[in-house]
């Protein structure tokens, strides 16, 4: 019975993740929010909060750096607009 759940589960893991797949720029920016609240349920102070938020904005940046920037590079159009007849 544990065994037909378990393949039940991932089967489901397997088909199911490519339909929610975002873009890379987006992946990325999701985990550093994950990453942040993980990181806030841990953390104690007000200063370890701020760390927190710190990591998070060097994650977000490293992110618009990295695979935004190329996502945008390659959805930008290519050449001049070409004006419609009349």
């Amino acid at each position: 019975m544990n065994g037909m759940l378990a393949v039940a589960l991932f089967s489901l893991l397997m088909f199911a993740a490519p339909l929610y797949a975002q873009s890379p720029c987006q992946d990325c920016l999701a985990a550093a929010r994950a990453e942040l609240k993980k990181c806030l349920e841990n953390a104690i102070s007000q200063d370890d909060k701020k760390s927190c938020a710190d990591k998070k904005e060097a994650q977000a940046k490293t992110c618009e750096d990295g695979e935004c920037k190329i996502e945008r590079a390659q959805n930008e159009p290519k050449g001049p607009a070409v004006p419609k007849p009349k």
